[in-house]
């Protein structure tokens, strides 16, 4: 029973046992371990994307009125499910076409950038509860994060710039302005929860860590405490990674594919790959910040379920990610910037102003409880006032357009 209720680490410790047990010096077996364990923590994503790719087809199939994958020639399996598969032997052995007057290096380092930045990123990610089941609880996690998912922007950059096409060029600028511009709604919401995380777990926590904050999410989750910035991340987040309605990097109706238009074969892939690994790298860091992470029932009595929980809370996001990306419609990037710089930049600033003032008034002594309560209706005012602004400057250009004319919607 001991063994079923914290079954990861019991296999790791077991391997590591037989490893020792086998005449293998303990340092030695400490640095297999964790080069096993960096292994399986890298490879996971790869695993969920090859799921994620026959999912986002299936449910995307469903709303819109089709059946979905279901032949890859002469045998799919059961519901499509191996077409994935051949998807990947079909990427492996197309042929890798190059342009000419391409600058080669950035050219082919672009699409290994995308897909390391995605891995690496879940080298802090806590899969359970316990140091165990980090890769590296650094106190600096999620900096590390934003640090390495700032790093498509070069990748992209990168990928335009050396492709010597126009289009390309076009896509690789549009990048720039769009992954620079939303990080810093992303950046300052998650300060918020930065802020909020110290008061919660006290000056003994680190509020910085992906396992503090976690931790901090003992009697609420910061969904229903932060609604706001859980919003505000959550849109800026689908900017990051190229999703709807800010898909602008390859409008193909604009762009033919922006960045990606003089790739080929397993490159093209990669930038295929790294892009759903982006959408479950985002939906993680979510359910990690707003959702409790590997919180859930029954986590104390068996740590296991929290690897579950955490995994369903990542599912459940990637659902709501596919019902953005079927049902929305695309901007167009004079309105995808004013959304940001417009609102997005100043409501951000506003709610960290208004919100870390309430949350150093709140007394120290007050309960978890009460904090999240004040907490929750200081995020509603917010948005109510950020409704009332935003109906009142709509009146306003109503009043001003002249008669029988209409107000652009990206005004």
């Amino acid at each position: 029973m001991d063994f079923l209720r914290n079954a990861i680490v019991e296999i790791g410790l077991w391997i590591e046992g037989l490893l020792i047990n086998a005449g293998l010096a303990e340092p030695a077996a400490d640095v297999i371990m964790t080069v096993v364990g960096a292994f399986v923590v890298g490879f996971t994503p790869l695993m969920i994307v090859v799921f994620l790719i026959w999912m986002y087809r299936k449910v995307s199939a469903r709303i819109g009125g089709r059946m979905g994958p279901n032949s890859s020639g002469t045998w799919a399996g059961p519901w499509g499910l191996v077409q994935p598969i051949a998807d990947v032997i079909k990427m492996f052995t197309k042929e890798d076409i190059r342009p000419q007057g391409i600058d080669v290096i950035p050219y082919n380092l672009a699409p290994i950038i995308i897909v390391v930045a995605a891995v690496m990123i879940w080298a802090v990610m806590p899969f359970g509860p316990g140091a165990e089941m980090v890769g590296a609880d650094l106190n600096i996690g999620i900096f590390y994060v934003l640090a390495f998912s700032s790093a498509a922007l070069i990748a992209f950059l990168m990928a335009g710039w050396s492709s010597n096409n126009k289009y390309a060029v076009v896509g690789a600028f549009r990048a720039v302005a769009q992954l620079l511009g939303y990080e810093i709604p992303q950046l300052l919401s998650i300060l918020i929860v930065v802020m909020v995380v110290s008061s919660f777990v006290g000056p003994q926590g680190n509020p910085l860590s992906l396992q503090s904050i976690v931790e901090a999410q003992e009697g609420m989750i910061f969904l229903v405490v932060l609604p706001l910035p859980a919003l505000v991340f959550w849109l800026a987040s689908l900017a990051e990674i190229n999703a709807r309605p800010f898909e602008l990097l390859e409008a193909e109706s604009e762009l033919v594919a922006g960045v990606q238009i003089e790739y080929s074969a397993m490159k093209w892939g990669m930038f295929y790959v790294g892009e759903f690994m982006g959408s479950v790298a985002v939906s993680a860091l979510f359910a990690t910040i707003f959702l409790g992470g590997w919180r859930g029932p029954w986590v104390d009595t068996a740590p296991v379920l929290g690897t579950v929980w955490f995994l369903l809370k990542i599912l459940f996001m990637l659902n709501v990610w596919t019902f953005f990306q079927m049902t929305l419609p695309r901007l167009r990037i004079d309105q995808m910037l004013a959304f940001n710089w417009k609102f997005l930049v100043p409501l951000s600033l506003f709610a960290i102003c208004v919100i870390g003032v309430v949350n150093k008034l709140i007394p120290e002594g007050a309960t978890s409880w009460l904090r999240s309560g004040i907490l929750l209706a200081t995020n509603v005012v917010i948005l109510l006032l950020a409704w009332a602004v935003l109906a009142i400057g709509k009146r306003r250009r109503e009043l001003r357009a002249p008669a029988g004319a209409g107000v652009e919607v990206g005004a």
